[in-house]
């Protein structure tokens, strides 16, 4: 039997991470007021842009930051309103989220945005079915995300519409499976480096 970290056992990930379990119940939409300078930026959203209401489906404040859970329709529009009129000049890339238990929403893209000007920080993040993984490219938008929307392609099979150039950016062209999703399988994979090879994890190295 190999024994791995925190208390993982038989499984052979000797990594141990296989063996965690954390529930996190899905935060809702937070009330006003929300706090410092969120309650601007939404209010400015609102003015600027008619179709807040059904734009956005929930608005969450959490830890310090609040989150505008766009429908992705509306990416694009919303994204323009916050670059031009509410002077978000930056977006920081796009981060990729797997929840398999999120049923019809299980990918997720999180864009933290920075506004020079103000000196604000918010997010954007568009939940989408894992059978209709595809979300509109923000690259004509800001064109800084055209790298991060390769490697949030590559690492969870997001698959962002418009984008110039939408091939693989960290794994090779003909690799099967995006890495970082939660169903990807856990080590094992031979691995080659100039012509030698490492065992997989189980018989790599073991904790007791």
């Amino acid at each position: 039997m190999t024994d791995g970290m925190f208390g993982a056992n038989g499984t052979g990930d000797t990594s141990g991470y296989g063996g965690l379990v954390r529930k996190a119940s899905a935060a809702g939409s937070s009330e006003r007021p929300y706090g410092g300078y969120f309650d601007d930026v939404a209010d400015d959203l609102e003015r600027a842009y008619p179709d807040f209401a059904d734009a956005i489906e929930r608005v969450v404040v959490d830890r310090g930051e609040i989150t505008l859970h766009v429908k992705r329709e509306k990416l694009v529009e919303v994204a323009l309103i916050l670059r031009d009129t509410l002077k978000f000049e930056m977006c920081m890339g796009v981060n990729g989220v797997h929840y398999p238990e999120q049923t019809g929403r299980e990918l997720h893209a999180v864009y933290p945005l920075l506004s020079m000007t103000k000196n604000q920080r918010i997010r954007l993040e568009v939940s989408v079915a894992d059978a209709d993984a595809h979300i509109p490219s923000l690259v004509e938008v800001w064109a800084g995300n055209n790298w991060h929307e390769r490697e949030t392609f590559d690492m969870f099979g997001i698959i962002f519409d418009g984008h110039p150039g939408l091939t693989r950016i960290l794994m090779p062209d003909d690799w099967e499976g995006h890495p970082q999703r939660k169903d990807y399988a856990l080590g094992g994979i031979a691995v080659e480096y100039k012509g030698a090879t490492t065992p997989p994890p189980s018989e790599r190295r073991s904790y007791k």
